[in-house]
This record gives structure tokens, sequence and C-alpha cells, in this order.
């Protein structure tokens, strides 16, 4: 019951923190509703390094084709997807995966919210050959992250990641925020780090950066940002202040293209949350996680009741 009041609260956020914009920089779209479809990859992958060895383990997850519905342009957006299991490269195994994730992008506050299990990686080298399967390897990893825009009134996430309002001039902002998360590793046999086939970790911190968005034209736009931080790690929460705590570095790149017009928009996204799991000295080790999600959409817009003319006729 706490999750899904916690959730409410995440969806609900924007409207308690709404701030006045520049409208000579963003324009939201008149229309009131919108459907996209979109193509969308999200993923999880491990990077191990040992004694210089590095191993990058993936999971063989197609992409998705789903449906998503926005309303008033803000943050309601329930989506459906399905997954095109006929891309998947049978060579590479098979990996069942759970991956619930949010990213809600607010006018003064972005949050990211990580649900994701994810059973049976591979290996390959550099051109995809020598592929090696690792079917009894586990990810769990349940993670939250937000940042403060400060420059809210004329830098606009949702511009470049929604799409339900443009970027008119130019403009970027500076970020501040962090994160916590929750990761568990295991494996029968393949996966060893400090002499054990499993790996726990919880970590905290906090991260800046900085945002931008060129406004190419008044159809095209592209953005980027960057935000690095420190997180605070140990294996249980129990054990801070018990034993030693680690210090991880993170890194969440974010980017975004598209072409707006008035009654329709195509967009393509990537993000990528990069957090280390455990160091260790003793065997010159470290692991990596990578999370995020890759999507191609189109959206289309039309008023909330378009088959009503809101225009009444002129009384007598």
């Amino acid at each position: 019951m706490r999750s899904y009041f916690f959730l409410f609260l995440i969806f609900l956020l924007p409207y308690f923190c709404k701030a006045q914009i520049d409208t000579t920089y963003i324009k939201p779209f008149q229309d009131e509703l919108s459907i996209r479809t979109y193509l969308a990859m999200k993923f999880i992958s491990m990077e191990q390094a040992v004694d210089g060895e590095i191993k990058q383990f993936m999971p063989n997850a197609p992409m998705n084709l789903g449906l998503g519905v926005s309303v008033n342009n803000t943050i309601i957006n329930l989506s459906y997807g399905y997954g095109l299991n006929f891309m998947k490269d049978k060579e590479k195994g098979k990996t069942k995966s759970l991956d619930f994730q949010i990213h809600n992008y607010g006018r003064k506050f972005i949050i990211d919210l990580f649900i994701q299990k994810y059973h049976g990686f591979y290996t390959a080298d550099d051109n995809d050959k020598n592929i090696v399967l690792y079917p009894d390897l586990t990810i769990q990893q349940y993670g939250a992250f937000g940042q403060y825009v400060f420059n809210n009134k004329k830098f606009s996430y949702k511009a470049a990641f929604n799409q339900n309002e443009r970027q008119l001039k130019s403009a970027g902002s500076f970020l501040l925020g962090g994160g916590v998360y929750f990761t568990k590793i295991s494996s029968d046999s393949s996966f060893v780090h400090k002499t054990r086939n499993s790996l726990r970790n919880f970590q905290f911190g906090v991260s800046g950066g900085y945002a931008y968005t060129w406004a190419i034209n008044k159809r095209w736009f592209a953005s980027g940002s960057a935000t690095v931080g420190a997180n605070f790690g140990t294996e249980r929460i129990n054990d801070f202040g018990k034993q030693k705590i680690e210090i991880y570095p993170t890194f969440f790149p974010r980017i975004a293209t598209g072409y707006n017009k008035e009654k329709w928009s195509l967009g393509l996204s990537y993000i990528n949350n990069l957090i280390f799991s455990s160091f260790s000295e003793s065997t010159n080790s470290n692991v990596g996680l990578s999370s995020g999600n890759f999507q191609i959409a189109y959206i289309w817009r039309f008023d909330s009741n378009p088959f009503w003319d809101k225009k009444k006729p002129k009384s007598d």
C-alpha cells in the first residue's frame, strides 16, 4: 500500500511544483490529448573488470512495440508494450525479465524509478562473436533518482523527452540531486566476486550536472544532459557505521532529438544510468551496472473532445 501511495505522490508532484515559464523560450502545444506509438528497448547490463580483463554481460532482450496516452500535456502517461520476440538472437540464449521504469520530467523536478529483474545473460567479443551464455546469472536493481532543474523558466525537459511542449529558443540549466539504489547479483557458479557467487549492495549519494537543448530551427531540436556524482554504499543498510563505507562514482547521460509540428511529433531518446556496485582491492576487481531506455516515438495530438466544436454559435 505504501508503494502505491509513493507512486501517487510522484505523479502529483509536478502539480504542486508548478512554475511560471518564459513564453519566449517555452510554448506548450494547444491540444490537451496525445497518443504515442513507440519502439523501446529497456535494458540492464553488467560490466566486471578483474585484473584488467573486462567482461560485459548483456541480456538477450528485444525491443518492445508500445502505445501510450498523455492528457493535458502533462505527466499522465499510460502505456502498454509488446515484446518483439522474433528479433531475439537464439545463439545468445534466453533472458527472462521484469523491467518497470518511470521517467517523469516535471517543470522543476525530474524523477527516475527503476524496478528491474533479469535472469539469463551472455558475453561476446567486439565483433559480437565467441558468445558465451550465463543462463544462471540474475541481476536485480531497485533505484530512485531525482534532480532539481534550476533554470526551469527557460529550459524544458518536457520539450526534449515528452515533446508535449516546444523549446522555442536554445537554453540550458544546472542540475542538482541524488539517488538511492539496492542491487542484488547472484548465480550458481558463473559469477564470482570476492570468492562468492553473489553480491548485495545498498548505496545513496548526490550528483550534479548540466542540461542543454538546441532549438535548431522552428521544427528540429537536439538535447543533451549529463550528471556525475558520488554514492556511499555497503552490503546492507544496517552495516552503515559498522563496516567500511565504500564510495562509488555515478554517471547519468541523456540525449534526445526530434521534429515537431502542431499536430504530431517524431522523437528519439536515450538514457543510461551507470553506477558501480562494488570494488575489491584484494582481487583488483569492480562491478558496474548500466541501465536505461532507448526509444523512438511518434506522437499524435488532438483535442480532448475532437467530435465537439468548442466554438458555440452566436446567440441572436
